[in-house]
Order: C-alpha cells, then structure tokens, then sequence
C-alpha cells in the first residue's frame, strides 16, 4: 500500500473510532429551567401563518437571490476571467452545470441529508424530493424548518440550496483547464451527496456530531470553504499539472472579468453571512459589518504582501486578498465584532498570499485558479481565530480553539479521503482528463465545440 492511501485508511479509522466514541457519552442532564420550558422542534414541522415574520422571510429571499449570484455569475467571472481565453466558455460552463445538477440532486434527496435529523451522520430521508413541505392555505398553515421557524421552509431549503450550489464550484478552480465535461459532472453530483451532505448534517444540523461537540461555524468555513479547498487539492494532485505548467506563461485572459467577478462575490457575500443570521435582526447587522471589515482589510493585507515582495500592487491580487477575506470571515462573521474581523482578514490576507505564491510553489502542485489556496487556507484561519475570538456577548457561545481543530481535521480528512477515492473511481471508469492534444487545443472547442472570437 502505498504513503497516500495508508494514511487515508488510518485518518478514517480513526475518524469511524471517534464517532463510535461520541455515540456512546452519556448525554448531560436538562437543568431545571430547560425541563419546564416548553421543547424546541426539531425536525421540520408545521405552523400557522401568523408565526412566519414577513421582515425576515424578505430578508431570505433576498439572501437567497444573492448568494445564487455568487455562483452565476460571480464566480463564474472571477474564474472565467483567470483562464486562458480558449478556456473561458469551458470554465463559464461548469459554474452554470454546476448549479443545475445541485439543483436537481438537492430536490431529490440533498436536502433531506443535510438538514433532518436522521442520525448524527446524515439526515433522513423524510423530505427527499421535498415531499411534506407543505403550504395549506386554506387552514392557514406551512412548513418550517427547525432551524428556521419564523420562514417559510420553502425559504430556508433554497437558501441552502445556494450554498450547495457554490461549494463545489469553487472546487473547479483548482482543476480549471484540463478535465473532462462529462467527468466534471460525474464528480460534482457524487461529491456534493457523499460529502457537501454528510459534512453540512455533522455542523450545521443540532443532531449533527460536530454540532454536539460544539463546533462553530456561523457561514460556511467548514462546511463550504475547507471543504471545497480540500477537495480542489486532491483534484489536482490526482489530475497531476496542465500541459506546460512552469514552463509556458499561462497569464490570465481577461482581469476585467476577474475583478467584476470578485466584485459580485463581495456583495453576494453579505447574503452569505448576514442571511446565515436566518432573521432581520441585530446579529445580520454585526455579520454584515464583520464581513465588510475584514473583506477590506485582507484586500490591503494581500496587495501590501505583494506590493513588498514583488514590487507591484496587482488587480489580481486585490481581488483575490478580498476574497481571501470574505473566505476567513464566514466562519466567524455571527460570533466577532468589528475589531476582530480586522485582524482576522489581515491574516487572511497575508496568509492566503504566501500559500498561494510560496507554498504552492515550494510543493509543486498545480492549482490552477489557487482555489485551495484561498479557500482551503482561508477557510483554515477562518475557522481556528473564530476559537479565539468568538465573543459570548454577540452569539451565547463561547469559542475554543481545540473545539475549531476538531472541525478542521474532520473536514480535511473526510474531505481529501472521499474526494480523492471519487477521483480515481471516475479516472478508473470513463477517465478524468482531457487529451494532451485537447488541453493544447483549449476546452472551449474541444469539449463544446464553441469558442471566442
């Protein structure tokens, strides 16, 4: 058995020992104020109209819209302008794809695994294809979400819908330039079941075993940013480099779609974060603030890393500094204020620089579009300082560092083993790159037949 695999089997052995230890601790006593207070659903359950808050059900749907506009088009700019021109249509397609396939699979049972009670692994099977979510309008009635009762749960299952959606988008980053359409879908529709599902259910779900074990993760550090970065690291380990990587200039096509791309990822972003608030409240207000602080200041962070080091501020580089930023903020963007959303987007500013730059080049691998770079590494930061500076005052919680690791080294684990054994099952089967003559040719006419003028 070789390195690679022998610490994968190790890392989920130990993985399935400490779940199976966690099954097993005894539950601690309700207090006395808990056992008279009348008990929280908690599964999806139905209510009268007059429960659902018109103010906060505006603010979701608004949300919504905006955190689907990260992905299309957002994201789909921001990588789209960083490839080669004859591979813009390619990388535009695989965030539109993206988006359909999620959309599908998470009717059909995506959501139901991620957000029902089930088992502190995965959800049940109680909402697949959305079945009893209900709206009676005749008796006055709907359905909610547990975790979010004063909205329609026809709100709240597509709010997390566009989470599901991003996640794996931001995967193709890493592989951008040289994989197979239909090994892209492939991949994408068995990762977000078998890992975006599994991993949202363990932190975001209360029965989820993260979550009982105190793991915090306000937007999306875990869940979405680690995990897409992980997943983008062995995607292109397993696909190895592009066609004269470190040998040809591979400059970007076109940076005015990089910079609007990241700017509609910026916006987008505050129904990231101050949507995950589920309510028009006062925690949205201090997640937004959070989330505009830090973008700004790991902007800064990352261009005066460059500026120093290279001896020129880039537009690339601001634009990937302000991401960075929103990436480490997610985590944290409900638990901090103000003053430590600063600190935290600096270092992640600074720290996503170098491990763009330096580590990758120190280890060689080829991430194309630095996706575990700033998601992998930001979602990292983001997620250990969220420990640190998590305040008991702004959310109830208070942090812990050791807690965070718990959650980091699940999610990276988990993460890499599974996507790393879908990689090379789907290599084994139909193949995952592209021929050296089509990645020479470019995607766009290879693969769809369609290309730029």
């Amino acid at each position: 058995m070789t390195k690679l695999p022998r610490l994968i089997v190790l890392g989920l052995l130990a993985f399935s020992i400490h779940g199976a230890w966690a099954d097993d601790m005894p539950a601690s006593a309700p207090s006395a104020a808990t056992a008279s207070a009348p008990a929280a659903p908690s599964e999806p359950t139905l209510v009268g109209t007059d429960k659902i808050s018109s103010g906060d059900t505006a603010w979701m749907l608004t949300s919504t819209a905006l955190v689907l506009m990260m992905t299309i088009p957002g994201l789909a700019l921001f990588y789209g302008g960083m490839v080669r021109k004859k591979n813009v249509l390619a990388t535009l397609m695989q965030s539109f794809a993206i988006t359909c396939v999620v959309t599908l699979l998470w009717w059909a049972i995506g959501y139901s695994w991620a957000f029902t009670p089930g088992s502190a692994y995965l959800g049940g099977a109680t909402r697949a294809f959305m079945n009893g979510m209900t709206i009676m309008k005749d008796a006055n009635k709907l359905t909610v979400s547990h975790l979010a009762l004063t909205i329609p749960e026809t709100v709240y299952a597509m709010f997390q819908l566009t989470f599901a959606i991003i996640t794996p988008a931001l995967i193709a980053g890493a592989f951008a330039d040289r994989m197979k359409f239909s090994a892209m879908l492939v991949f994408m529709a068995a990762w977000s079941l078998l890992v975006y599902c599994p991993i949202a259910h363990w932190v975001w779900e209360p029965s989820g075993w993260l979550a009982l074990k105190g793991v915090l993760d306000y937007a999306g550090g875990t869940v979405v940013h680690i995990n897409a970065g992980i997943a983008g690291l062995a995607s292109c380990l397993v696909l190895g480099k592009r066609v004269g990587y470190g040998k040809e200039a591979m400059p970007p096509h076109n940076l005015t779609l990089t910079l609007i791309g990241a700017s509609l990822l910026w916006v987008g972003w505050f129904g990231f974060n101050a949507g995950s608030a589920v309510a028009a409240d006062g925690r949205a207000g201090m997640a937004m603030a959070a989330t505009q602080i830090a973008t700004a200041a790991a902007a800064l962070g990352w261009m005066f890393s460059e500026w120093m080091t290279k001896g020129k501020p880039s537009v690339l580089g601001i634009a990937s500094g302000a991401v960075a930023g929103l990436v480490a903020i997610t985590p944290a963007s409900g638990f901090v204020g103000p003053t430590p959303a600063v600190i935290i987007g600096i270092v992640a500013g600074v720290g996503c620089f170098f491990a763009a730059t330096s580590l990758k080049s120190a280890l060689g691998y080829d991430d194309s579009l630095d996706a575990f770079g700033v998601h992998g590494i930001g979602g990292i930061i983001g997620a250990l300082l969220t420990g640190v500076f998590a305040s008991k005052e702004i959310s109830g919680v208070d942090g812990s560092v050791i807690t965070q690791l718990w959650g980091v080294g699940t999610t990276v684990i988990y993460g890499f083993a599974v996507s790393f054994i879908l990689l090379k099952v789907i290599d084994m089967t139909i193949g995952l790159r592209v021929t050296e003559e089509q990645e020479r040719e470019g995607l766009d006419i290879s693969l769809h037949g369609e290309k730029i003028e």
